[in-house]
């Protein structure tokens, strides 16, 4: 633990009682429900500076008191203290086709979760951003009347984000440049609120590596399966992130030169060739993007069409599924001989379409990636289907809450009432 130090030497106490509020924090999500004794026995504090941090805790509505907890040193049984379901947080995914809202509390419970249609694409920003906004009223409002106070808002977007700035620098198939959606948020969301925004790719692998399919799996490579084709990279169980932030941009990387025109304005992307678009332009072309009237068809509906079409045996859509788990593997076997991951975890229509994908993916990879036997590093379907990222800008605002627990506000007192 890196302590603070102080002008005369001394250590900062309030640097040192923040870390260990953050560390009995961190001791109760990995191991779950302790007592004060247990907690003191695990994390080498001294029993009578956890229960000054217990009482904080308490008082900030972090964590609850359960039952008698029998796991601990020998002795007498001490109350439970578990992580709270009283405080939560909201993630919302602004998609080409689909707007991914989340809610979750600090103790892991899905509170709130709602994908809906949403034609971002070509539309503009500031009415984009209005629907944006009142979905995540909505939300809040869901999670206040259970009973679990937001502490934050993380919107996904995909494309690059200056996480510090809060600013979409430029998300090409929604067509946004320099979007300040932040402050944007700030100013229509509820005041002090937290306000944040990532990549989605980068938040859907933070989900999968917390609790997905590759839970745990410290290398670990996410693929958005959508429209436009991103990826999270988490390496030694970090996210990998650049010099600017930009990381994972790899649905823009050339494969064909020459190749179809992709919504960045390049020729022969990646996601040209494995993104839902093109498998729908493929198996489906009079209901291609772009020629759509009337609502925006859900991209699960896409999908289950393709399924459809597959399970009727036919050709071209077994030949388009084919090609897309070939090219699928050429691409992977860039990113396996770059970085070295253990698992691919396919997301969105990657994830619905695995069966059929996976073995072609497999095959390509096998082929192409040089660090052999390239079976060490497999491809995996998400669980968590198109909410994955939205889950996890939920998971980055909590996240942030145990790493900076005295940001959560004690709530006031409550007014005590005469006696008549």
């Amino acid at each position: 633990m890196t302590v603070d130090v102080s002008a005369d030497g001394l250590p900062d106490q309030l640097a040192v009682r923040h870390a260990n509020l953050t560390r009995t924090l961190r001791h109760i999500r990995t191991n779950g429900p302790r007592s004060r004794a247990a907690i003191a026995a695990a994390t080498g504090l001294h029993k009578t500076t956890v229960s000054s941090l217990v009482e904080e805790l308490l008082t900030r509505r972090l964590v609850r008191e359960l039952g008698m907890d029998h796991s601990g040193a020998a002795g007498r049984p001490g109350r439970g203290i578990a992580l709270s379901p009283h405080i939560g947080a909201i993630g919302i995914e602004i998609n080409v086709d689909y707007l991914a809202v989340h809610g979750s509390d600090l103790a892991g419970r899905t509170v709130y979760e709602q994908r809906t249609g949403f034609a971002c694409a070509g539309r503009d920003v500031e009415r984009c951003l209005d629907d944006i906004a009142e979905a995540a009223r909505r939300a809040l409002a869901h999670l206040a009347d259970r009973g679990v106070t937001p502490i934050g808002v993380t919107a996904a977007v995909p494309g690059l984000i200056d996480v510090t700035r809060g600013v979409v620098v430029l998300a090409p198939n929604l067509g946004w440049h320099e979007v300040p959606i932040v402050d944007r948020l700030s100013h229509s969301l509820p005041p002090r609120l937290w306000i944040g925004v990532d990549n989605d790719a980068n938040l859907a692998a933070l989900a999968e590596h917390g609790s997905g399919v590759a839970a745990g799996t410290d290398d670990l490579i996410y693929l958005t399966g959508e429209v436009g084709v991103g990826a999270g990279v988490i390496l030694g169980g970090r996210l990998l992130r650049g010099a600017d932030g930009f990381c994972g941009e790899i649905g823009h990387m050339t494969v064909e030169p020459g190749g179809d025109v992709c919504g960045c304005g390049r020729t022969g992307c990646w996601e040209t060739k494995v993104g839902l678009a093109a498998l729908v332009r493929r198996v489906t072309p009079d209901a291609a993007y772009g020629l759509e009237r009337g609502p925006l068809p859900d991209p699960q509906d896409r999908v289950a069409e393709v399924a459809r079409r597959l399970a009727a045996g036919d050709r071209t859509a077994r030949h388009a599924v084919t090609d897309v788990g070939t090219w699928l593997g050429l691409g992977s076997a860039i990113l396996v001989n770059l970085f070295n991951p253990r698992a691919i975890v396919l997301g969105g229509y990657l994830a619905a379409l695995a069966e059929h994908i996976i073995p072609a993916a497999q095959a390509a990879l096998a082929c192409r990636a040089v660090a052999n036997p390239a079976a060490r590093c497999h491809f995996v379907a998400s669980r968590l289907g198109f909410t994955a990222a939205a889950r996890g800008g939920a998971g980055a605002v909590l996240d942030r809450v145990i790493e900076h627990p005295t940001t959560v506000p004690v709530p006031p007192p409550v007014p005590a009432v005469p006696v008549r």
